[in-house]
């Protein structure tokens, strides 16, 4: 716990990884090397693939243990829920939530904490338009899209405060940048996974 936590404190880099199996989703948060490439685990995350996503709990070692913190969802089935998260005691770290009217053209996430407030949407505006048609053809719509997705937060200056960018890999990964470290690691982790598990609700 105490490794996970010194790691996710005031950290300005690291790497989210996803791994699929028949029966769950894996989220691991880990380190980089000075190479760029993953290292020591951070946190991970585990949900059963055809689970509500209303909860997901991070914790500090791979055999799912030690708890250190959480996303939650204020309610359950609602596309424009908000979701806190929270530390292992329970305590709110910040909150996000889907802005549901803007992200019919556009994903877009509003970020939350103590002196911080962020919007977060879709880098490329061509790439959503592209995969919003992709979902409309019917042959299509069943098909994975060919469309990397990547994000960018940024507060009321303009100032970017968290980034999200997928790598071309077999599995999901996402490089994440928190430039200044102004976002919480435990909040920017769980808004790092939030932008691949609740994409589709």
């Amino acid at each position: 716990m105490e490794q996970s936590l010194r790691g996710l404190d005031g950290i300005e880099r690291f790497v989210v990884t996803q791994r699929m199996t028949p029966l769950v989703n894996r989220y691991d948060i880990r380190a980089l090397a000075p190479d760029g490439q993953p290292a020591a685990l951070l946190a991970t995350a585990q949900q059963k693939r055809l689970a509500f996503k209303e909860q997901v709990t991070f914790y500090a070692d791979e055999q799912r243990t030690v708890p250190v913190f959480s996303f939650k969802a204020r309610q359950r089935l609602d596309v424009a829920a908000g979701y806190d998260v929270l530390d292992a005691e329970r305590n709110p770290i910040g909150s996000f939530r889907k802005d549901f009217g803007a992200s019919l053209l556009r994903s877009t996430w509003h970020l939350e904490a103590a002196g911080l407030a962020a919007r977060g949407s879709e880098r490329n505006a061509t790439v959503a338009v592209l995969r919003r048609a992709w979902n409309l053809v019917p042959v299509l719509g069943d098909l994975p899209a060919p469309f990397v997705v990547h994000f960018d937060f940024t507060d009321d200056d303009g100032r970017q405060v968290l980034s999200s960018t997928r790598k071309v890999s077999v599995r999901d990964s996402y490089d994440v940048r928190v430039p200044g470290a102004r976002v919480d690691g435990r909040l920017a982790a769980a808004m790092a996974v939030a932008l691949d598990a609740l994409q589709g609700r």
